[in-house]
């Protein structure tokens, strides 16, 4: 029964590490990389399409992210739904290769972006804790049920913590290679 609950709250506290650094990555530091194209959708014979379906992204070198477009009839779409993305980027495009230049980030954006992303890692510990609160309340009805002994939820509740705390270490030390990153100039 403690052992069905402390995997499901370890399965649950990996989705939500998982879900942090999906967000985090989201997140655009001063360095061009393919993923940070991840969330854009191109309407393409009238359907969104993820973009990584429609172009090949490489990184060109650190400021530069280089797109070869597969179907050159919906290079222009392509190129409007990147000027369209809240990432502030703008395309350029030469022949069949399209390069998209990395703006430079100034010092109060990066200090926005540290906002965001302590933001970011703060929801990820509150999901962690609300993962917590809902396996000792699990535990607590096993107790109240008489389906465990005390000894057990104590033992089931401390196991619980531990695994808690191993995922909110693992979110602040997402949250420290994040901020680094972004002061990286």
């Amino acid at each position: 029964m403690i052992d069905d609950i402390n995997d499901d709250a370890r399965q649950r506290m990996e989705k939500s590490v998982a879900a942090l650094k999906g967000q985090l990555s989201k997140i655009r530091t001063g360095r061009a990389h393919p993923s940070l194209l991840d969330s854009i959708m191109v309407p393409y014979y009238g359907a969104p399409t993820p973009l990584k379906q429609l172009a090949n992204i490489v990184a060109e070198d650190a400021r530069t992210l280089a797109l070869t477009v597969f179907d050159q009839s919906a290079a222009q779409a392509v190129e409007k739904a990147i000027m369209q993305s809240d990432l502030g980027l703008n395309p350029m495009s030469a022949g069949a290769v399209m390069r998209i230049p990395m703006p430079a980030l100034t010092e109060e954006r990066r200090k926005d972006l540290i906002r965001v992303v302590r933001a970011e890692a703060e929801q990820g510990k509150v999901a962690i804790r609300n993962i917590r609160r809902d396996a000792n309340g699990d535990i607590k009805e096993l107790l109240k049920e008489k389906e465990i002994s005390e000894d057990d939820s104590r033992r089931g509740e401390d196991s619980i913590q531990k695994l808690t705390d191993i995922y909110v270490k693992q979110v602040d030390e997402i949250l420290v290679i994040k901020e680094k990153d972004l002061m990286e100039v």
